[in-house]
């Protein structure tokens, strides 16, 4: 193993080498898939156009093992690739990621035309090994067994101009049965308040106007400090950096989220009125067969407390239909949970075998059709309360911060969109003055349907903001970029508030 020294500004490409990185799984992965673009881009690597689809001189992929055909997906996409690396001397193809950490070896045995192979804990390694590669011309893989450096220390191409992740802890302590992560991204480590309020404040000296801050188990922050009210101290701490206008954080575990966690959601001013909760099931039954700690009537005891506490907090969860044993009962357990909660949203998955977990190999795996038709009933009660909730809103006046790229019929409807305070996407009516994501616009919300608002009326108030600043920098430095090597608009928007894999690394 060498040291972590290796990763070295002496690598550098600077013939305009292409890059194009291609990310699965969660939020932790999006974060991650920033660094190694930063990476890259220190190195002299410069970002295909957006499309490139495998035409890049260098492809990552970024992988998740949450899924039961994670690997698949991966080596199917990995085959594709084949005959253009074939035809393109000096390609390389590169594979990190959970998927990379668990299957090591595996992954060239089965592809043996891919170039790099490494892990979560050193990501910050890979231009060394894509040069080495090349040097030698045989695979590298390198799996490091522990966090070489944590990731906020490397070089970051972020995705937002206005919007930024802020890890604060890597890792989790958790054992849930269904979930594989813990055993891949190692016990959870956390960093020092100053170092993450430091990067808080140079973001926002950039232009940056909204963080989230990201850990697999965000609300255990401090367990490993021991200080057990770390994560709100945290959040108060957040409140008083000047130009931060909103602060949000996913996702938290209910075993951890105590009272003085919704006090300071409450009481600091940039703090958003939004929690993503998961809850996963609504029986006991189960939550305990989860290994999940906390019970049905402790989960909705949290939510009682946070309403209130902020009554207008819009709040999402995530939720597992068909794990091993789950009788009709306990599926019905988990519908009242939903209907006494009244999620705003909720994120919801169909049980799959996660290979390396405890609930893989359990008795009582339930038939695929019993699952679908549970999913199914699950959807349509909660697809009905969104719809419910939302209507809620209607003649509310709310800020929004202007988005690019979350609103995909917005060129033809000629509208923009934003996201209200409570995270809530809203398409508005383009106002005639300019307005740039980043941007600040109050509306008032004339329709609700279950996924989005509508604000038809003209806009009462536009704010021009430095994030708006930011973005058009951005936008115009990269527009000005040579012909053949454009990075292409970059998506530019808050983060994705959500996890995109129950039970993955930010979705506890």
């Amino acid at each position: 193993m060498t040291s972590s020294s290796d990763r070295s500004p002496a690598v550098d490409v600077r013939s305009s080498k292409t890059y194009e990185i291609r990310t699965y799984g969660c939020q932790m992965n999006v974060h991650d898939s920033e660094r190694l673009s930063g990476l890259l881009e220190e190195a002299g690597y410069l970002r295909a156009p957006e499309g490139s689809d495998g035409d890049a001189d260098v492809v990552v992929f970024n992988t998740c093992a949450v899924r039961e055909n994670a690997d698949n997906r991966l080596y199917g996409n990995l085959g594709r690739l084949a005959p253009k690396k074939s035809s393109r001397p000096g390609m390389q193809i590169a594979v990190g990621g959970c998927l990379a950490q668990k299957d090591r070896d595996t992954i060239v045995k089965k592809a043996p035309w891919v170039d790099v192979v490494f892990g979560t804990h050193n990501i910050g390694k890979l231009p060394v090994l894509l040069e080495r590669a090349r040097i030698q011309e045989e695979a590298q893989v390198e799996i490091a067994e522990s966090l070489e450096a944590f990731p906020s220390t490397l070089p970051t191409r972020r995705e937002s101009a206005y919007a930024a992740w802020v890890s604060i802890s890597v890792g989790c302590n958790n054992t849930c049965t269904f979930c594989i992560v813990p055993a891949l991204r190692g016990k959870e480590k956390d960093r020092r308040p100053g170092d993450i309020l430091a990067e808080v404040e140079a973001l926002v000296a950039e232009g940056v106007s909204e963080i989230t801050l990201l850990g697999q188990n965000v609300n255990a922050y401090g367990s490993d400090i021991g200080d057990r009210e770390a994560f709100s101290k945290l959040l108060r701490a957040c409140g008083t950096i000047e130009g931060l206008e909103r602060v949000r954080f996913t996702s938290p575990h209910p075993r951890d989220f105590t009272d003085d966690v919704i006090a300071a959601m409450a009481e600091t001013p940039n703090a958003m009125p939004q929690l993503h909760m998961p809850l996963q099931s609504g029986s006991d039954t189960v939550l305990k067969a989860m290994r999940r700690s906390y019970r049905q009537e402790r989960y909705l005891g949290i939510i009682e407390k946070v309403r209130a506490a902020i009554p207008h907090a819009a709040i999402t969860t995530d939720i597992i239909v068909g794990f091993p044993g789950e009788t009709e009962e306990d599926f019905e357990q988990t519908l009242h949970v939903v209907r006494k909660a009244r999620f705003a949203q909720a994120f919801t998955f169909q049980y799959s075998k996660r290979p390396g977990t405890p609930a893989a190999t359990m008795d009582g795996q339930i038939p695929k059709e019993v699952v679908q038709a549970r999913y199914e009933r699950l959807v349509a009660l909660q697809e009905e309360i969104s719809w419910d909730e939302n209507k809620k809103q209607i003649g509310r006046t709310l800020e929004l911060m202007v988005a690019d790229g979350e609103g995909r019929k917005d060129g033809a409807t000629h509208r923009l969109s934003g996201r209200a305070p409570d995270n809530r996407l809203v398409h508005f009516t383009k106002p005639d003055e300019e307005v740039r994501p980043g941007d600040v616009v109050t509306v008032e919300i004339t329709y609700a349907a279950p996924h989005h608002l509508l604000a038809e009326g003209q806009v009462l108030n536009v704010r021009r903001t430095r994030s708006g600043d930011a973005w058009e920098k951005r936008n115009a430095a990269e527009a000005a970029k040579p012909a053949g090597v454009l990075l292409g608009l970059p998506k530019v928007g808050v983060p994705e508030p959500l996890p995109a894999a129950t039970g993955g690394c930010s979705a506890h």
